[in-house]
């Protein structure tokens, strides 16, 4: 599957870059993400499919309000009636060129989440997503925006960090369940730089 992470911010672009430096099917860019040829574009909207807001906004413009009606008929019929921090779901778009977005909230609602692992957790959310998606309209390529980077304030490297680990779980099939509450936490400590600076 080929990836492009794409940033306006090259900050990070720069933490992608040394992130995911040796993997040639992913392309950190700092190019506006629509103008990206894909099959599907995330949007890391919030648990109540709201996009109206940042780069939601700018994907309800560009696809139409209809992603957005699309997106919340989903997430109202599910028992939970949210879309949680670690889940994903695929609409239409009715875009020749850009014909999926998939949905992978970074947050629940919009606030701060800078010492959270939620990119971590969307990234492997879209990931499977994509690669589990069944249709005759398949996923070969995402565009992907920085994840919990802007009103979430995770920094460049966290962000670049934890969307790695997602990647490497994911597509290479390196995950593995933790042998103990005490290896849980170790891995939440290599994931979550930000919250480990806070505990100096």
């Amino acid at each position: 599957m080929q990836i492009f992470l794409s940033d306006r911010k090259l900050e990070l672009v720069e933490a992608w870059r040394g992130a995911f430096a040796g993997e040639p099917d992913v392309i950190p860019t700092s190019d506006d993400i629509l103008s990206i040829d894909c099959d599907a574009i995330v949007s890391p909207a919030n648990s109540f499919g709201f996009m109206d807001g940042g780069l939601d906004h700018l994907l309800s413009d560009f696809f139409g309000w209809h992603v957005q009606e699309r997106v919340q008929t989903i997430i109202r019929s599910r028992p939970i009636g949210e879309l949680l921090v670690g889940e994903a779901i695929i609409v239409p778009t009715d875009n020749s060129r850009i014909p999926w977005v998939i949905c992978a909230p970074t947050m629940r609602v919009p606030i701060v989440v800078w010492q959270s692992v939620n990119a971590y957790l969307a990234m492997k959310a879209l990931l499977i997503a994509a690669k589990t998606h069944s249709h005759e309209i398949p996923i070969r390529s995402v565009a992907i925006p920085g994840l919990g980077t802007g009103i979430g304030k995770i920094s460049p490297t966290n962000a670049a960090r934890q969307m790695y680990a997602a990647y490497k779980e994911i597509i290479h099939g390196t995950a593995k369940f933790p042998g103990s509450f005490g290896e849980a936490q170790q891995g939440y400590r290599r994931l979550n730089l930000d919250a480990n600076l806070s505990e100096k």
